[in-house]
């Protein structure tokens, strides 16, 4: 593999993805300048442009004369399995059968199994489908092919797949959901990426943007909330800025939990408010045509929210049967509708010891994507300000990111309640976010940061993990065997290092199926490799589950110390070592979640 001439960064949204990049060789004093590449893609059938402002996350799969194959040619792809972009946005709006949405968020859904067929969600029979990681992998190739064509026509060692790559993903993802996004690289043609946290991204490119000033807008002491709100997910994370030597110092002290609430709840918030509009007016929709609303009314909340000359705003829902368009109905939607839904709706005022309601849910519901039961974003807020030992700890400034956040009304509602919570009565905004596309622009710049040619922020993993350890106890009828939760990587265990746990014996078994219960918490983040929790069932969640066969003598008990090593892109390495001859079991992490079985 040549050596890199671009460090290119890769935001894989929910909603768009966007792609920058930057000479990787920066002249001493110079500082670097980081680019957007202007993405190539179907805007309308047969029709080919380039955008600057990203890829839309969305696949458009052939089929009838709805989409017949030729209208997605592409120059370096006659015939793609599917559309990815501005037209398969659009035109999947009006199919929404045929119309793959939100793969990011189904990349991290614990209760499918993401490796299989399952997209477009709901499907007739008679549609092709992809798993959730082909569907990322998709978004992922068009990207790698455009950039092909565009860059790297002439000269094969300015390929994608040479450069030194950086792809993103939300903070709160945890090592399974970071493996599926490595594997839908390495499918899409990227056999080496560095995952960066987005969070960081876009902090990161609040670095770039702001030059050396930026030493002068935050100083020792401050503590600052990135608050991102994407398409599909909302992540916090707080940065601490400290002082080395004499330098400004960036630690990324805390990671909130994975919310999968965003701009995708807020669409389907109006949806049904335009729905139920029309119902008032005797016009009632079924669920095809309020996807399709949904699909259609994602730009209308940015444009009126965004935009405070801009009044009120068309809305057409298309008809059902073989006159679409003749049936199509007509309403509007106007600003304080906007506002109203979703401005109080999920910004609601509160107190700073509030909490996410918790409502009962029905026994049997449908399988789907698990979206937060409270979509209050400032109620998650709170409880992830307010986790226990982080009481003393305010934060001094918030630096914004997520297209959600580009409404000037959004970030005063939350820098009003941000304030309302802090004894000194005050939180300043970080000025000079990009927010549609600073996560790119970031991951960009932090390639150089890797390379010692800017500032980086430490990291390590977001939060401690666990497995589950069987207790040696007599055995009690009816009981299973407690387990205890051993600690195998702390929190901020940087990527790139390694422990050994040489201080202690367990006995693996091997020759048989074995499993692992692999947990994870974002609250306990003083655990040192090593510790041991008996009472974790309130603090631990699972993450996922090991099974593997061990080879060996069948049902035999190895003595075995533990390996651990976090690789580069964030995902761990288990290794059980035989005390007796140094033999190595390293552990997997199983992907295809397991269904529940109570017989």
């Amino acid at each position: 593999m040549p050596e890199p001439t671009y460090v290119v960064g890769i935001d894989l949204g929910t909603t768009n993805s966007v792609v920058a990049y930057t000479l990787v060789e920066v002249k001493k004093g110079e500082h670097p300048e980081v680019r957007l590449f202007a993405v190539p893609q179907l805007v309308a059938a047969g029709s080919l442009e380039e955008r600057e402002e990203g890829l839309p996350s969305f696949l458009l799969l052939p089929g009838g004369h709805d989409t017949p194959a030729s209208d997605l040619a592409l120059p370096w792809d006659k015939e793609p399995e599917a559309a990815v972009g501005v037209f398969a946005r659009d035109r999947g709006a009006e199919i929404p059968d045929r119309l793959v949405s939100s793969s990011k968020s189904w990349l991290c859904h614990q209760g499918v199994d993401r490796t299989s067929k399952i997209l477009p969600w709901k499907a007739p029979e008679d549609v092709s489908k992809m798993s959730p990681v082909e569907a990322s992998a998709a978004v992922l190739r068009h990207i790698r092919l455009a950039w092909d064509y565009k860059m790297a026509s002439e000269d094969e060692s300015l390929a994608l797949a040479n450069q030194e790559v950086v792809l993103t993903v939300p903070a709160s993802f945890d090592p399974v959901a970071r493996e599926l996004t490595v594997q839908a690289a390495e499918l899409a043609g990227l056999p080496h990426v560095t995952l960066l946290e987005e969070p960081q991204a876009a902090f990161y490119a609040w670095i770039q943007r702001s030059g050396e000033e930026w030493r002068e807008k935050v100083g020792v002491g401050d503590l600052v909330l990135v608050c991102d709100v994407g398409g599909g997910t909302s992540d916090f994370s707080l940065i601490a800025v400290g002082e080395k030597d004499g330098d400004l110092t960036l630690e990324r002290m805390a990671v909130g939990d994975h919310l999968l609430v965003g701009g995708d709840n807020m669409d389907l918030t109006l949806a049904y408010f335009v729905a139920k509009k029309l119902s008032a007016d005797g016009k009632k929709l079924d669920s095809w045509q309020i996807r399709g609303l949904w699909q259609s009314l994602r730009s209308a909340k940015e444009r009126l929210l965004s935009d405070p000359k801009l009044k009120k705003l068309p809305v057409t829902v298309l008809g059902r049967g073989s006159s679409l368009i003749g049936g199509a109905i007509k309403t509007e939607i106007t600003r304080e509708e906007a506002a109203e839904a979703i401005v109080d709706g999920f910004f609601p005022a509160c107190e700073k010891d509030a909490r996410p309601a918790a409502p009962s849910r029905a026994g049997v519901r449908e399988l789907g994507l698990a979206y937060e039961s409270d979509p209050a974003i400032t109620l998650h807020m709170a409880g992830f300000l307010g986790r226990p030992g982080r009481d003393s700890h305010e934060p001094t400034a918030v630096l914004f990111n997520g297209g959600v956040m580009k409404a000037p009304a959004l970030r005063e509602r939350v820098l009003s309640i941000l304030s309302g919570w802090t004894e000194k009565g005050g939180i300043r905004e970080l000025q000079g976010a990009d927010f549609d596309l600073a996560v790119a622009r970031g991951a960009a710049y932090y390639g150089l940061a890797r390379r010692g040619n800017a500032v980086r922020i430490r990291g390590g993993l977001a939060k401690s993990y666990y497995i589950g350890v069987e207790m040696a106890m007599p055995a009690v009828p009816g009981m299973p065997a407690p387990t205890k939760a051993l600690c195998v990587a702390p929190f901020g265990m940087e990527e790139g290092t390694e422990a050994s746990l040489d201080s202690r014996e367990f006995g693996l078994v091997v020759g048989e199926p074995v499993r692992f219960d692999f947990l994870g918490s974002a609250t306990r983040m003083d655990d040192k490799a090593g510790d041991t929790i008996e009472d974790w069932q309130d603090e631990l969640s699972l993450v996922t589950t090991l099974e593997t066969e061990l080879t060996g003598e069948q049902g035999a008990l190895t003595p075995v110390t533990l390996h651990v090593q976090v690789t580069e892109v964030g995902t761990l390495d288990l290794s059980c070592v035989s005390v007796k001859d140094g033999r190595k079991w390293k552990l997997s992490f199983n992907v295809r979640e397991q269904s529940s079985n109570n017989d």
